[in-house]
């Protein structure tokens, strides 16, 4: 049975350029978000929120963590977290989702890049340099790379932390997010698992 790590799980750069960078060639990193259809030791099938099923091989030395629930008031200057968000029509960006990340994956996966999550999206995984102001139009500043990138969080936005996991979570109806890779036969296959426990569902 694995254990999980979570000072060696590199789940943000699972979120993260720098991983479908380094993966380019060993081929092409999808994500798969859906529900178990089927747990095994060495596979996962699962049913994608665009209602196709796809068999995943779990990679040698594959990592997992849970996600648990967090709020925004616990978001505070000098965290790390990663935030997926769209432009707004008066300026900005509001969140759909945000990860407060372990304090042992500071500055992994860094960055503001395009995302997958809803068309348009962006993920940034930064450090907090202004927390959550006031109830009313909650915004926090966000710093990467010498940027900054301001950031408001509507009401009902999903917040959640990474939690402790065994491949036992992983049954059938359980919610997933995984960053996979698919080869030129169309297998696919991946190295890290985000599953939902406790009724929170990995919200990325």
């Amino acid at each position: 049975m694995l254990r999980m790590t979570l000072s060696t799980l590199l789940v943000a750069a699972a979120l993260g350029a720098p991983v479908t960078a380094m993966a380019q060639s060993q081929g092409e990193i999808v994500r798969i978000r859906g529900d178990i259809v089927e747990a095994a030791d060495s596979a996962l099938t699962v049913k994608t929120r665009e209602g196709e099923t796809v068999e995943v091989t779990l990679a040698d030395g594959w990592k997992l963590a849970g996600v648990g629930k967090a709020a925004v008031t616990d978001i505070k200057p000098g965290d790390y977290v990663g935030i997926a968000s769209l432009p707004k029509a008066d300026g900005g960006d509001g969140a759909l989702e945000v990860v407060i990340f372990p304090p042992a994956m500071s500055g992994v996966g860094e960055g503001s890049f395009g995302w997958d999550l809803k068309p348009n999206s962006t993920m940034t995984n930064a450090t907090v340099a202004n927390a959550v102001k006031g109830v009313d139009g909650r915004t926090v500043t966000l710093t990467y790379n010498g940027k900054e990138k301001a950031i408001s969080i509507p009401d009902g936005v999903p917040v959640v932390t990474l939690a402790a996991a065994t491949p036992a979570d992983l049954k059938a109806g359980v919610t997933v997010f995984i960053a996979a890779r698919k080869d030129s036969s169309g297998a696919v296959s991946a190295q890290r698992v985000i599953v939902g426990k406790n009724g929170v569902v990995p919200p990325m």
